[in-house]
């Protein structure tokens, strides 16, 4: 009311002049309010905002380059962006759906695998300390909810005829946002699941997010691998890279089966694909009984951790998951249905296969040494600590300030900011994704 009372004054001055003079000086204070705000809020943008805009600004180059017909056709349609966004993708992954390709095949060459002349002592001795014993502890750690984390809250819980699944996730004080799931197969045994998600010849045909999976070193006494892969992220990052080291432990017909990420100088890093430094996927395999209850061990469980700093917001990251977690889950039973089809027809393994088929067997005194061998845990505290307090303190009118400021300076049309918009909305109110 008492904005109109004063227009309406404004609109009774006698002259036209007198009536534009009125307005300016009541607009020009509120264009200062806004300038005031938006230079503060691009001031103290936080660092993933400015890795944000970098990535969105280069995709948009490379777009418009493809507008002016500097690339094929084949390229140009892979950079047009899919709207297909952050879907989730299970389980050696959790990566992001999207349907343009990101990067030029030139982008995708990598130096050459190690020469075949290296001996298998030499590869051993470097590399096979990265996947060790204490891998295997954190692991079953993990597996028997003895490893001091905070409490998991179940997310989803659904099933199909022959799958059931569910999923849970938690937040640790430091550190991007752990999952945990536990899916049961019908109908599949133990070895099988192991080669399946072990063999990267078989995966390109299920999984279409994964770019490029090479094989950079391997060692044939420990069954060790590192692999380098490429996958597929949404259009307004670049897709991104890992390299990974991975191992099998067998211990009494359970497979535990360790992957993450580990240091590699051989493969240079570049600006396209991103590397993703920090990754964790690993899973306990068994076998359980059927749904049927038969009493007959003919399912097969499968327990995963997963989590990774793929260098976007982990709030986004979240809300991503919790959109494409399902259908990704069934693509991933729709691979392995036609693995078993695959492997009944006698067809001859993959090296990956083979290579997943030497494991270093333990014993469960073993293991039960192991999670016992650090019994003092560090107690969780059940709420939030100063710095994270402090950190969700952060004034209102700097969120906001920092995502206009965002938001226009990205010329990707309306969902994008949409997006940014709602997530800054988030911040500012103190609701969690």
């Amino acid at each position: 009311m008492a904005l109109g009372s004063v227009l309406l004054e404004i609109l009774q001055r006698p002259t036209i002049g007198e009536v534009l003079g009125e307005i300016l000086i009541f607009v020009i204070p509120l264009w200062v309010a806004v300038a005031i705000g938006v230079i503060v809020g691009w001031a103290w943008r936080p660092k993933w905002a400015s890795n944000l805009s970098r990535e969105m600004l280069l995709d948009s180059k490379v777009s418009k380059e493809a507008e002016k017909g500097e690339f094929s056709a084949t390229t140009t349609s892979s950079v047009i962006p899919s709207f297909n966004i952050l879907k989730f993708q299970l389980p050696s992954c959790v990566s992001w759906v999207a349907d343009d390709d990101g990067i030029q095949k030139d982008s995708l060459s990598v130096p050459p695998t190690l020469n075949s002349e290296r001996s298998s002592s030499k590869i051993e001795k470097e590399r096979t300390d990265l996947v060790m014993e204490d891998d295997l502890e954190h692991l079953s750690k993990l597996v028997e909810v003895t490893d001091g984390g905070p409490a998991w809250i179940q997310v989803m819980d659904r099933s199909t005829p022959n799958m059931n699944y569910q999923a849970w996730r938690r937040d640790p004080e430091t550190g991007p946002p752990q999952y945990r799931s536990r899916t049961v197969y019908e109908d599949v045994t133990p070895d099988l699941m192991r080669d399946f998600f072990w063999d990267d010849e078989f995966r390109a045909k299920w999984d279409d997010m994964l770019l490029h999976a090479e094989t950079l070193e391997e060692c044939p006494t420990k069954g060790t691998m590192v692999v380098h892969w490429v996958r597929k992220f949404p259009f307004f990052c670049s897709d991104r890279e890992y390299i990974i080291g991975r191992r099998i432990w067998e211990s009494d017909q359970m497979y535990y089966c360790v992957t993450k990420g580990i240091p590699c100088s051989s493969v240079p890093r570049k600006n396209k694909p991103r590397r993703v430094d920090l990754y964790y996927s690993s899973w306990c395999i068994r076998a359980v009984e059927s749904k049927r209850r038969d009493g007959q061990l003919t399912a097969c469980e499968v327990m995963l951790f997963h989590h990774e700093d793929m260098g976007i917001p982990w709030e986004i990251a979240k809300l991503g998951v919790r959109q494409g977690m399902w259908g990704a889950v069934k693509k991933i039973e729709a691979g392995l249905r036609a693995y078993q089809k695959h492997r009944a027809s006698a067809e001859p393994l993959s090296h990956s296969a083979l290579m997943a088929q030497i494991n270093t067997k333990v014993s469960a005194d073993h293991l039960r040494s192991l999670e016992s061998r650090t019994s003092d845990m560090l107690e969780i505290e059940s709420q939030e600590t100063p710095e994270k307090r402090a950190g969700n303190n952060i004034p209102k009118f700097l969120v906001i300030g920092g995502a206009i400021a965002l938001a226009c300076t990205l010329d990707r049309g309306l969902a994008t900011k949409a997006l940014i918009f709602g997530v800054a909305r988030r911040f500012a109110t103190g609701r969690r994704l």
